[in-house]
């Protein structure tokens, strides 16, 4: 853990943020399934499936520039999301915050969790010096674009990728 980190984090009187670890991969890929577009992408079907997840977990764990965090009801995994920190040179050298793969239990959405998780990271940007919070959204997820409207979200840019 680094020294930016100030986790846990409590969202409520029952609900935690803190730093995901290795032991949460499983229910970490599970929420990245129980998603319309990751049941195709994310699914495990073998044991051998989790090891790609586990690489990637490791890689981001190590790096201080990156930080996985889960929020926890009880013993449950209810939410997810990784929040990584870019140095750039635009905007005169600007550090940007990148918030990445969102995701809440299908049991715990519209409970004002993801909007915590938001809030969250937008604040550990703001405590990091970041001069902006961005993140992408597949053009898909039409609920997920009212949802970070709502958080004052602005869809300024076009993005684009390319599939290796």
């Amino acid at each position: 853990m680094t020294g930016h980190e100030i986790l846990p984090h409590a969202l409520s009187e029952s609900v935690v943020l803190r730093r995901a670890t290795r032991e949460d991969m499983p229910a970490i890929v599970a929420l990245l399934a129980d998603d319309q577009l990751g049941r195709e992408r994310d699914s495990i079907t073998e044991p051998e499936d989790m090891e790609p997840y586990l690489r990637a977990f490791e890689a981001i764990d190590e790096d201080p520039a990156h930080l996985l965090v889960v929020v926890v009801l009880g013993s449950s995994v209810i939410g997810t999301m990784q929040l990584s920190f870019l140095p750039g040179l635009a905007r005169r050298g600007a550090l940007r915050a990148q918030i990445e793969a969102v995701r809440v239990a299908s049991s715990a959405r519209n409970s004002g969790v993801g909007n915590q998780m938001i809030t969250w990271a937008i604040g550990e940007a703001r405590r990091r010096n970041c001069a902006l919070v961005q993140l992408t959204t597949d053009k898909r997820r039409t609920d997920a674009h009212r949802f970070y409207s709502r958080l004052g979200f602005v869809a300024s840019h076009e993005g684009m990728k390319l599939a290796l």
